[in-house]
């Protein structure tokens, strides 16, 4: 511990000397100077660039999110750029959401790039994440930035890379960039150009509509609204929760035809402290409430909402009961992976190799959807950015057709113009399968419903516990490393078949320190640390004859592990 404060206060001091840092960057830092453990927060690690990039709190220190991080990791990646690039112009391409700094810190990147010979293309205002996915692949740019801390609360901010093919960076290409930002020392040998000289030489170069309008045409194509008529009275609520998604969201709707569209007034503006939710994010019903509270008015057919990046969408439907009910990531991805694959079979258009992508905490629902299909399903480790790279893999080999990718926690994508979760396309997809049920007379509340008879009640849940600072990320190794040292021999009355230990490497799959553990009646629960926020997250599912059945095996699969988790 002792060292620990030492070495912290001797960046905290080293920074204070420095003359790259700005004077009110060092006022800043000269507030905390006698708070030893807010120094320590700040200044104990270098924010960790992983495999997904930089996330943390804005503000000054080697442990936060501000402009001096933001050059180092930009200069590394530059140096990256230019080395992959061989002789072509090298080019990056940067977008960004609505969050504090946001801005400042995509032309920060662009100010670096351009100062090592990269060219930036930049879009002028917020944009979602995965169009970014798509404007590197569109733009045929050898990388790409988001300047975006998805749906962390309003203090956090992030920087995700992406590679040529348009998805994050996998753990060995993340490996060189960060090999490249180590070797950087000093904030000396950042190199930066000026906006005017590098607008002028070509080196930052600002987007028009056109990229737009190209994005928005290429997820329409995924659509089958063509095929048939959208009911006259079918009724969306919409909330961007103050994003990105506005825009592309109902463009994307009125693609396929939608007409009535009710974007939720007070979460309709971009605004970095979301201030009408707790969380902008729609894997929570409390982000819902204003637009479940506008849908009751109007009495709407479905409801969605995307989080600030809009990569991720969460959608809410009335129940058998007339009530408005939050779905689950794995509900969404059922509906919308049985709705694909019906269609294609109709429409005559499912390819014999065509297979579905999927997390190892993702329900088992959608691989049984995929087979009752003669679709293959395939598992990726937790992280969009390990279903991207399937996709390219499947683009160079021709193995497989990409048909569908999704995961739990609110990602999916259909569709081979982007390589990251799309929640532009998702909402299209979620609202054109309802306006189809509706026009056959159902709900989605009556597809799932018959989607559990087909195939069995599958229920899931997650629980996560946050634990900040240093001391937190002790504690949740500590509690990984209680359950692979002493792995249980029963929960909840079943016994444990199997634990997965993905650290080890299991299937091909990349390590990653990830404890799965399968119960003999065909439950399974895994622990896994966040690589974005600073939690650990325990995800359960059960699958039985009833719903009754599920929820009472769910429920005591849940209270014994997480009473285990929390005595720690």
């Amino acid at each position: 511990m002792a060292e620990t404060q030492t070495l912290a206060m001797e960046r905290y001091q080293a920074w204070l000397a420095d003359p790259n840092i700005d004077e009110a960057t060092k006022e800043e830092l000269r507030s905390i100077a006698d708070d030893a453990q807010e120094i320590e927060d700040r200044f104990f690690r270098e924010l960790a660039f992983g495999t997904g990039g930089l996330r943390g709190v804005i503000g000054a220190g080697t442990n936060r999110m501000n402009r001096y991080i933001v050059g180092k990791a930009t200069q590394g990646l530059a140096q990256y750029v230019r080395r992959i690039a061989g002789e072509g112009q090298p080019a990056v391409a940067i977008a960004y959401d609505s969050r504090h700094q946001s801005p400042e810190f995509a032309l920060e990147a662009a100010r670096v790039l351009a100062g090592n010979g990269v060219r930036a293309y930049v879009f002028p205002e917020l944009r979602p994440t995965p169009e970014l996915s798509f404007a590197v692949r569109h733009l045929q740019a050898t990388a790409g930035i988001v300047i975006t801390a998805s749906h962390n609360p309003p203090e956090y901010n992030g920087y995700k890379v992406y590679g040529a093919d348009g998805g994050q960076l996998v753990p060995a290409d993340a490996e060189q960039v960060i090999a490249e930002i180590r070797d950087i020392a000093t904030f000396d040998e950042i190199k930066r150009m000026e906006q005017q000289e590098a607008e002028r030489q070509g080196l930052l170069v600002w987007l028009d509509a056109s990229v737009d309008e190209a994005f928005i045409s290429a997820l329409a194509r995924v659509s089958f609204s063509s095929k048939f008529a959208i009911p006259e009275d079918f009724q969306v609520v919409y909330t961007p929760l103050h994003g990105t998604g506005n825009r592309p969201v109902r463009a994307a709707l009125q693609a396929i035809g939608v007409k009535h569209v009710h974007v939720v007034a007070e979460q309709e503006m971009p605004d970095p402290n979301f201030s009408t939710v707790k969380s902008p994010n729609p894997e929570e019903r409390d982000a819902f409430r204003l637009a479940i509270q506008k849908a009751e008015a109007i009495g709407a057919d479905v409801v969605i909402g995307t989080d600030p990046d809009a990569d991720r969408m969460g959608a809410v439907v009335k129940d058998r009961s007339g009530q408005y009910a939050v779905l689950s990531g794995n509900q969404s991805g059922a509906i919308m992976a049985h709705y694909l694959l019906s269609r294609m079979k109709e429409e005559g258009t499912l390819p014999a190799n065509g297979a579905v992508i999927k997390t190892i905490v993702t329900s088992e629902m959608g691989a049984c959807i995929a087979e009752s299909f003669g679709m293959k399903t395939l598992n990726t480790l937790t992280g969009f950015k390990y279903i991207g790279e399937k996709m390219t893999e499947f683009e160079r080999t021709g193995e497989h057709t990409f048909l569908f990718g999704y995961e739990e926690s609110y990602g999916y994508l259909a569709g081979d113009y982007a390589r990251d979760k799309d929640a532009v396309v998702a909402s299209m997809l979620i609202c054109e399968a309802a306006a189809w049920y509706k026009s056959h007379g159902k709900s989605l509340a009556d597809v799932l419903e018959e989607l559990y008879e087909q195939f069995g009640y599958f229920l899931e849940a997650l629980e996560s516990r946050t634990m900040k600072g240093k001391t937190g990320m002790e504690r949740i190794a500590a509690i990984m490393e209680d359950w692979r040292a002493q792995p249980p021999a029963e929960v909840a009355g079943v016994k444990v078949r199997q634990l997965l230990d993905y650290s080890q490497g299991i299937d091909g799959l990349p390590k990653e320190n990830v404890l799965k553990f399968m119960l003999e009646d065909g439950s399974w629960f895994c622990l896994r640390p966040s690589g974005t926020e600073p939690k650990i997250k325990v995800y359960f599912a059960v699958c039985r004859d009833s719903g009754e059945a599920s929820h009472k095996a769910l429920q005591a699969l849940v209270t014994d592990v997480m009473a285990r988790v929390d005595r720690m």
